[in-house]
């Protein structure tokens, strides 16, 4: 059994943003040369996510706009854990997003259904954060 890792680096100008981050997983993939086996990409980072949905603007648009309501970011002091920073909002973000996806590999390729993209959600952005890559088959 082969085993793979790589570590992905974004930097966002934005707090708040999302990456398809799926063609780096693919070159993750080819990289690798792992046929068949699974993927398993993971936020490094509790103020960050990785997910799959798909890639179209409007959804992303509503992503901001609903987790806003369930977590707005202002007024800072609505939360006990804002003190040193101010990302408490970014936490539960994360909590609602998730950590991580595992996605099946066949035939060399990530096996997805027909509009499936993994993304990288930063919620607490304008510093360097990583993702894991961890890739194991054969």
């Amino acid at each position: 059994m082969k085993s793979y890792r790589k570590e992905l680096w974004f930097k966002t100008d934005r707090r708040r943003e999302l990456i398809n981050i799926t063609p780096d997983v693919q070159s993750c993939l080819q990289e690798s040369g792992v046929k068949e086996g699974m993927v398993l990409v993971n936020a490094m980072h509790i103020t960050a996510s990785v997910f799959i949905n798909d890639d179209e603007s409007g959804l992303h648009h509503d992503y901001e706009v609903w987790l806003e309501k369930l977590a707005p970011e202002k007024p800072h002091s609505q939360y006990r854990h804002n003190g040193f920073e101010d990302n408490a909002d970014a936490h539960l973000k994360r909590t609602v997003m998730g950590r991580e996806v595992v996605a099946a590999i066949t035939e060399g390729q990530l096996d997805f259904g027909p509009w499936e993209q993994i993304f990288y959600g930063e919620f607490d952005g304008k510093r360097k954060k990583r993702v894991l890559v961890k890739i194991i088959g054969e």
